[in-house]
């Protein structure tokens, strides 16, 4: 009985639990700095994420969960569309227009997210 349960509710996990990605698919070699336009953000588990403006590119900026934003003191109306933002942080290996984002600047403000 007690099998059946747990396979039950193991079934049961969301998918998304199950498909958080590790951090080595980001080149920690190579640090970018982009200053940009938040185009749209996305202040969701299991992380914030922005849309980034900078020149000619749009960039997905992978930020912190909002949990760890909000201990930073970055809450979700600091990153609303519109505001002007500077990230640093890793590109992508395999996604040209994706950057893991150790720390942003917002008004001044630096925010280190890991």
């Amino acid at each position: 009985m007690m099998k059946k349960f747990l396979l039950a509710a193991v079934l049961l996990l969301p998918l998304s639990s199950l498909a958080h990605h590790g951090w080595s698919e980001y080149d920690a070699q190579q640090v970018l700095t982009l200053d940009g336009t938040v185009l749209e953000s996305g202040y969701d588990n299991p992380h914030t994420v922005i849309k980034l403006k900078a020149g000619d590119k749009t960039w997905v900026a992978v930020l912190a969960p909002p949990f760890r934003m909000e201990a930073r003191g970055l809450k979700a109306e600091a990153i609303k569309a519109g505001v002007k933002a500077r990230v640093v942080g890793y590109q992508n290996r395999s996604k040209a227009d994706e950057l893991r984002v150790e720390r942003i600047i917002i008004d001044g403000k630096t925010i280190e997210l890991r």
